[in-house]
């Protein structure tokens, strides 16, 4: 066997090999930008140095408390320093941070912290009364550390000590805290929603975290300080991995506790916030906003939106207040984005609604991923690009999760092949770009032929009145299944279930348009999608 003459005295050490992860993003914010804003909450304000300082005391705090390598620390927090703060002193003390979906009920916290074999609780007291429930059915009980918001009025403390306490009694400033000895080793576990069974544990490593940061820098071209607004919850995706992004390009964090669209506007015009992420109901919320709110609005904002594809009329309408919106698509098995509709500048002299039309594409992968296809998810035989075809969005590269936790069958179907299989449904447009057209669950098979419930969702979007729509699947004897809508509307407007349904089948063919339309809000998850299993059951009983 003839060996490699680049192998040969070439092997990796500590000069020259260092494993990748985003830890090293704060550790030079600190270095290059001490005095230069991190974040920004009420009457807070915190520089990059005292971030940094502050992040080493929990670290300290974590491990003299008991921490060890590997373990979990779960964190019920809203947009808040405490829960920026712990993306990075969690895995500082070598712990795994488990971020809380904030609204899930007792039941689900407590199986989450039992399955991830929780440590150490931090937990904001707004939220007491559900973690309190919750503390009496998991099976090890954790250390808990209360936050509490100079901001709020919180309820009783479950801890035997505050955050701010835990911090400044136990932390050290100067915390000699150490990289990860292996890239691979995990840096963050995130539940799925569960609507199915028991919600999923999905492990992220260093890696593909310190990756998929820089890939935001990339495909949303982030310079140098932005002044990002936190309407994206922190719990969700690690917030998209921004946490880490915000650190490596010294920007400014605006946290926001809830979603107000006043409060969204007012962020906007006196933080001078350049960037914010959102699900489309956040965008739908601030393309809606009162017309003397947005009038206010005196500079360009860009926002990233993700989740279902954004209604074209959405995207128009936030084009024509100053906002350039960017859209991206994953799941949280991939770090959250890992497509981007990459925006080919010759697209810029199109008609305001064709702009829209092809920013409501997912686009081609991330910088960071090495692959996405559309294929067959048994033959993984890649579809035509003919817009046309569906087949199943697959992904492969480093900012796919390390795997499920403790769930070896779920590992093996979702990696079945070499690949990422999502379970979206897409087809490949001729320039190459991917449209998602459903959920596979989602799809409404109507006398054999497919519709896709986001077609009919985009129809409905066209009309003025509307403000949010969701479409199901609704049983029919006739033609096994067909299209059922659910429509909220904008304040003071008006519109009938048949002018609605008419108006649908002017955009789109007749056979696609809703049969039934229910008027009402629809209900959200707390990262802003529409729960369709709600919907459909729902729809059963129309």
């Amino acid at each position: 066997m003839t060996t490699n003459q680049y192998d040969q005295g070439l092997a990796k050490n500590q000069a020259n090999f260092t494993p990748l992860s985003p830890l090293t993003f704060i550790k030079r914010a600190a270095y290059v930008y001490p005095n230069k804003p991190s974040l920004v909450y009420g009457e807070q304000r915190f520089t990059w140095k005292e971030t940094y300082q502050r992040t080493r005391q929990l670290a300290a705090a974590l491990q003299k408390n008991g921490l060890q390598k590997g373990e979990t620390v779960s964190i019920l927090g809203f947009n808040t320093p405490e829960t920026y703060e712990a993306h990075f002193g969690v895995p500082m003390a070598g712990g795994v941070l488990h971020a809380i979906n904030t609204r899930l009920d007792a039941k689900n916290i407590a199986f989450m912290m039992d399955h991830a074999n929780t440590k150490i609780l931090l937990t904001d007291t707004l939220a007491t009364p559900t973690i309190k429930a919750a503390l009496t059915l998991v099976k090890n009980k954790p250390l808990v550390i209360d936050i509490i918001d100079p901001n709020e009025t919180g309820d009783e403390a479950l801890g035997h000590i505050d955050y701010e306490a835990f911090i400044l009694q136990d932390g050290n400033p100067d915390f000699d805290w150490q990289l990860p000895t292996d890239e691979w080793d995990a840096i963050s576990l995130n539940y799925t929603s569960g609507t199915t069974g028991n919600p999923k544990g999905v492990v992220y490593h260093h890696r593909g975290a310190y990756l998929n940061a820089l890939g935001n820098i990339v495909a949303w071209e982030l310079g140098k300080h932005p002044v990002y607004l936190w309407t994206l919850p922190m719990f969700h995706c690690n917030g998209w991995c921004f946490p880490w992004t915000l650190a490596a390009v010294g920007g400014t964090s605006i946290c926001l506790r809830a979603v107000v669209v006043e409060d969204i506007y007012n962020a906007i015009i006196h933080e001078k916030v350049t960037h914010y992420c959102g699900a489309p109901i956040v965008h739908s919320m601030i393309a809606n906003a009162p017309a003397a709110l947005k009038a206010q609005k005196k500079h360009l904002v860009k926002g990233m939106i993700a989740g279902a594809p954004p209604p074209a009329a959405v995207l128009n309408e936030m084009a024509q207040n100053g906002f350039e919106i960017t859209h991206v698509y994953g799941l949280t098995e991939t770090y959250g984005p890992a497509t981007v509709c990459d925006w080919n500048n010759d697209w810029n002299e199109l008609p305001a609604d064709e702009q829209a039309e092809i920013k409501a594409a997912q686009g081609v992968t991330y910088p960071v991923s090495e692959d996405l296809i559309v294929a067959h998810p048994e033959t993984l035989e890649q579809v035509p690009w003919d817009g046309e075809t569906m087949g199943e969005v697959l992904f492969r590269g480093n900012n796919t999760m390390k795997g499920y936790l403790k769930n070896p069958s779920a590992n093996e179907k979702a990696f079945a092949g070499g690949w990422f299989h999502s379970g979206d449904l897409a087809v490949t447009l001729p320039n190459g770009y991917i449209q998602l057209k459903d959920r596979s669950k989602d799809i409404i098979i109507s006398g054999g032929e497919n519709i896709s419930s986001i077609e009919v969702e985009g129809a409905l979007f066209k009309h003025p009145a509307v403000m949010d729509a969701a479409v199901v699947a609704k049983a029919d004897e006739k033609w096994g299944e067909t299209p059922c809508a659910f429509v909220a509307l904008k304040e003071g407007a008006t519109v009938t279930e048949k002018e609605l349904i008419d108006f649908v089948r002017s955009e789109i063919a007749r056979f696609k348009a809703p049969r039934h339309i229910i008027f009402g809000d629809l209900p959200k998850t707390s990262t802003g999608k529409t729960q369709k299993f709600v919907l459909r059951e729902k729809a059963k009983s129309i």
